[in-house]
């Protein structure tokens, strides 16, 4: 367990670095001007990427679905940053993330036979992506399609541990958002017809369901 918490820590290193350099060179299409090299001063999400990568390694152990868990982190990582910087999720990162996802746990259920977590998976994935795409076309200016699709990327592996964690893992996003909204109301840091990004809350949201959760039959 050791070892395999340690490598995973490494790999969050290196994951954190390259996040950091893509967010910082985001968009990288021309329509900006010159580009950071970084989008946070190292080595601050390079530690909390291992950290997290840590984390997710122990609460997995050396099981198959690590590395779906592992990715999904990594890309949480990366898409926060530039949601927190452009207040984008850009699709070029969602949709990769999300075939690497499924790629990797489709690899778990034929090495444990458990084809049935995967359907769930792909359900949660559809119900999650769902259920935003109805509430963004109810309140647009509450929800983007970014964070539409980033529902559908959550619901992967909160699919795949259970219903509950896909449930819990919808409601936190939306108390996490709230509490922030509070906590920066009250340092006067926004005001009441301030903004902000949801994709960060979504995923915070969801990493609280995948620390309690566990998958169930």
């Amino acid at each position: 367990m050791i070892a395999v918490v340690a490598l995973a820590a490494a790999l969050g290193l290196l994951a954190g670095a390259g996040a950091n350099r893509a967010a910082g060179r985001f968009p990288s299409d021309g329509t900006a001007g010159p580009h950071a090299r970084w989008a946070v001063r190292p080595p601050v999400l390079e530690l909390a990427t291992a950290v997290l990568f840590a984390l997710v390694a122990a609460r997995f152990g050396l099981a198959w679905e690590l590395p779906a868990f592992l990715a999904v982190t990594g890309a949480g990582v990366l898409l926060t940053v530039i949601d927190l910087r452009h207040r984008l999720l850009p699709n070029r990162v969602i949709a990769p993330a999300a075939g690497v996802t499924a790629a990797l746990l489709t690899v778990a259920a034929a090495a444990e036979g458990s084809w049935d977590l995967l359907l769930r998976a792909g359900l949660g994935a559809v119900g999650l992506f769902a259920g935003y795409l109805v509430m963004a076309l109810i309140s647009p200016r509450s929800l983007g399609m970014g964070d539409v699709k980033l529902a559908g990327l959550v619901g992967l592996p909160l699919g795949w541990l259970g219903w509950n964690a896909v449930l819990l893992g919808a409601a936190a996003g939306f108390v996490v958002q709230a509490a922030l909204a509070l906590l920066l109301l009250a340092a006067r840091r926004i005001g009441l017809r301030s903004e902000l990004p949801f994709g960060p809350a979504m995923l915070l949201g969801a990493a609280v369901a995948v620390a309690v959760g566990s998958p169930t039959p």
